[in-house]
């Protein structure tokens, strides 16, 4: 498949608009979940052998590989996941009112330093609508990899408003996570205005109280709740970050949104916006090697940014974090990703576990 992927898919789509390539590949995973037959064939293919499950969070994972938020907005391919080798699966991110995200062109691939910036601006449907649509999916089974539900702030609510933004984001938490294993919430987007200023410890410390309080409460029990954080934090902020993650009782953090720097190396992406790919492992590695040991491993961490390989995914799990996500190493690598990166990791020596 990887090399169907490389001679003659990837050029294909290419040549296409960015955001309508990935209209297209999220099309084709959206039908192969609606195909239960295939779906289940290709799951029990695709199960690394020897694979170890990971518990966190009160969770199993299959294995250690996730799709990350960004690639599923809407919730409508999530079930196609498993099939293709991941160990589990997030959606989003959803923001309780409907928008439609910045103006196109938002998605820019560097195909040279396999890179991508994007500036989406979190466009979906709203909260309601994708809480109505996994209600309609069929049952998911004893064997489905865990869903997350990734949560970002509305644009039109105005970040320095903590009560607005607390509301907002609840009212997203009490209509999604009904329909999820665990949330995370997106404080860490730079494509909307005045998002990250909540990574401040003030405004985190009161949102997250929020949303931890709500989750309590909620009918089924508490979900898990995690945060995704940006990679352009200094050690000052990621030290607050740590602490209001322990004091608020948060499940772990995901480690690391995409960058608004320019690496040495990327001096042709200098379109604003987000930059994921390649050019972002390092500095996420940094952020996670940081948040480990300055917790000495008490706080789980999830590692994402720049994995186009096993090799590369490893270098996470070697700095101390007990998952990994990837998305953008999917258009570069192709759909077979996931699968090479989970039998990768299968055959290390994992202490971690």
């Amino acid at each position: 498949m990887g090399l169907l992927y490389d001679r003659a898919i990837r050029p294909l789509l290419f040549r296409m608009d960015p955001e309508r390539a990935h209209a297209l590949g999220l099309r084709g995973m959206a039908t192969l979940g609606a195909c239960s037959p295939l779906r289940a064939l290709l799951e029990r293919s695709t199960l690394p052998a020897g694979a170890r499950p990971i518990e966190l969070a009160g969770l199993r994972f299959p294995n250690a590989v996730g799709l990350a938020a960004g690639f599923d907005k809407e919730a409508v391919a999530w079930r196609a996941a498993a099939a293709l080798g991941f160990g589990h699966v997030e959606v989003g991110t959803v923001t309780r009112l409907g928008q439609p995200g910045n103006p196109a062109p938002r998605m820019f691939r560097y195909p040279a330093i396999r890179g991508v910036v994007n500036r989406l601006g979190f466009p979906n449907a709203g909260a309601e609508a994708v809480a109505g649509r996994l209600a309609k999916a069929p049952p998911r089974g004893d064997r489905a990899i865990p869903l997350g539900i990734n949560l970002g702030k509305s644009k039109v609510v105005d970040p320095a408003d903590a009560e607005a933004v607390a509301q907002d984001y609840l009212a997203s938490l009490r209509l999604l996570a009904p329909h999820a294993d665990y949330l995370t919430v997106n404080i860490s987007s730079p494509n909307t205005p005045g998002l990250r200023t909540l990574q401040d410890r003030a405004p985190l410390t009161s949102l997250l109280r929020h949303l931890m309080a709500a989750s309590r409460d909620l009918e089924g029990g508490t979900r898990p709740v995690f945060l995704k954080i940006a990679p352009d934090l200094n050690p000052r902020q990621l030290d607050d970050i740590l602490a209001v993650v322990a004091e608020t009782g948060l499940a772990g953090i995901i480690a690391t949104n995409t960058t608004l720097a320019r690496p040495p190396g990327t001096e042709g992406c200098e379109i604003q916006g987000g930059l994921s790919g390649a050019p972002l492992l390092g500095r996420s590695l940094g952020v996670v090697r940081y948040l480990c040991r300055a917790s000495q491993g008490r706080i789980p961490v999830i590692g994402c940014g720049g994995i186009l390989s096993a090799a590369d995914a490893g270098r996470f799990l070697d700095e101390g974090a007990r998952l990994v996500q990837l998305y953008s190493g999917l258009i570069f690598r192709g759909p077979s990703l996931a699968r090479e990166v989970a039998r990768g990791l299968s055959v290390r020596q994992r202490p971690w576990i």
